[in-house]
């Protein structure tokens, strides 16, 4: 592909032009979300009821995502979503028929495909089939299920574990459960959208504070503590769009002397960070009771789908038995769970690949800092940003990296701030230096070209 499509624009020129129709399109719908449809206030008779108000295509949200999809089509930006993989995706991917250096996938250690962790899949295939075909209260539960919690918590070296079929939703309903209207939620600004909508859920009061800023919270507890019943404070254990982490020492100390609970997403920091993969607590040294809550999710380093919650006996037999997002859901698939709990197993028994994975983000961060591509805070562990800026520009650099055989992401507004859109590096145990050589070198020419 070349910096010209049939129009004749240059990628400077496609990026401008987007970047223009995008701002006027953002603005439209924050004057609309602000104040409202011109006639939101007028009692409409039924044959009088615009049809925006009960056709689909005529959201707001919808709406936006077609202007985008035009507008890069009109460019001649192709989308770089939704790719349809051959194989497992590790370090390398095929699609369609043609493989690609891969960084768009969270299979961080090199478990997903593991002969042990399929096996264990198959096994729990033959013995349960491919569904526990209703919750677990209801339909009881499978020995597989009950040996990923045990493994969990005893990761952690806390009392028990509780596995949900969602990893989003693990945040959600346990954070929507939980609190209420009287209660506080203080959670980090850079927080995943499930702890968010989990505090919007609660109807506790939300306040965002700056990132990994613990000082912030000292002050907003210190004037806002006596005001509420129950506070909640929630980090990550590595922020997904950025690749850093809190001084959770300092958070626990804070929770301590404010009577807080507090929360840790270890979605991404969970066979990352410490020496043998065991997370955040374990790179601190820190004992696993003193975080309140661990919530982690088993699609990245486990291999499956969903998510969990591990701490003291009470908090687990609440949600286990109340929470809605457990008691109201179908039990966790027996092949799944046996995958992740294979791959925990593994994970425990060969260190190395995350000292492997380590090294490898190590040298990831150390090439893009000698060739000056801005990676924010990332501390070069898993996940390692290149900030590009605009989201056109973002979508383009992505398609051209694809053009020279790398698979990388884009991140847009809103998972990012506009303005800070960015090619997001997810690093795996089995890339090798050549490959993320190749790959940053080429990021840099792709970055600096004009066309």
């Amino acid at each position: 592909m070349t910096g010209r499509n049939l129009f004749g624009l240059s990628d400077q020129i496609k990026e401008r032009l987007a970047n223009e129709m995008l701002e006027r399109h953002r603005k439209k719908l924050d004057k609309i979300a602000q104040e409202g449809y011109p006639n939101k206030k007028k009692l409409f008779r039924r044959d009088e009821i615009p049809e925006a108000f009960y056709r689909f295509d005529q959201m707001p949200g919808y709406q936006q995502i077609r202007v985008i999809e035009q507008g890069g089509k009109q460019l001649g930006i192709d989308s770089p979503f939704f790719k349809t993989h051959d194989q497992v995706a590790r370090s390398t991917t095929f699609i369609e028929g043609k493989e690609y250096i891969n960084f768009a996938s969270y299979n961080y250690l090199d478990l997903c495909g593991h002969p042990k962790v399929n096996q264990a899949a198959v096994d729990a295939i033959q013995r349960y089939g491919t569904s526990a075909s209703a919750s677990r209260m209801v339909s009881g539960e499978r020995a597989v299920q009950q040996e990923l919690e045990q493994g969990l918590a005893d990761l952690y070296e806390v009392d028990d574990c509780v596995a949900f079929v969602s990893g989003h939703a693990t945040n959600v309903t346990t954070i929507g459960y939980l609190f209420g209207p009287r209660d506080l939620i203080l959670h980090d600004s850079l927080i995943h959208n499930s702890a968010v909508q989990g505090a919007q859920l609660s109807g506790a009061k939300r306040i965002p504070f700056p990132h990994n800023d613990w000082q912030a919270v000292d002050e907003i507890l210190t004037q806002q503590r006596k005001d509420f019943e129950r506070v909640l404070i929630v980090v990550e254990g590595i922020y997904s769009m950025d690749g850093d982490f809190p001084d959770l020492p300092r958070f626990i100390e804070l929770k301590r002397r404010h009577k807080a609970f507090l929360m840790v997403d270890e979605a991404h920091s969970l066979g990352i960070m410490g020496a043998t993969g065991r997370g955040i607590r374990e790179h601190f040294g820190v004992a696993g009771k003193d975080v309140d809550i661990w919530m982690g999710t088993l699609s990245k380093t486990l291999s499956g789908c969903g998510g969990y919650i591990a701490g003291e006996k009470a908090l687990v037999h609440h949600l286990r038995i109340s929470a809605p997002g457990f008691l109201y859901s179908v039990g966790m698939s027996p092949p799944l769970a046996a995958a992740s709990a294979a791959s925990l197993q593994v994970m425990l028994a060969e260190p190395e690949r995350v000292q492997g994975l380590q090294a490898n983000g190590r040298l990831f961060l150390e090439f893009c800092k000698k060739h000056q591509i801005d990676t924010g805070y990332s501390a070069g562990l898993a996940v390692v940003p290149a900030i590009l800026g605009s989201s056109a520009r973002a979508g383009l650099v992505a398609n051209r990296m694809f053009d020279r055989g790398i698979n990388v992401q884009p991140i847009f507004y809103p998972a990012v701030e506009e303005g800070m859109a960015r090619l997001r590096f997810f690093i795996s145990t089995s890339h090798t230096a050549e490959q993320i050589q190749y790959t940053v070198e080429t990021l840099a020419e792709v970055m600096a070209a004009k066309k």
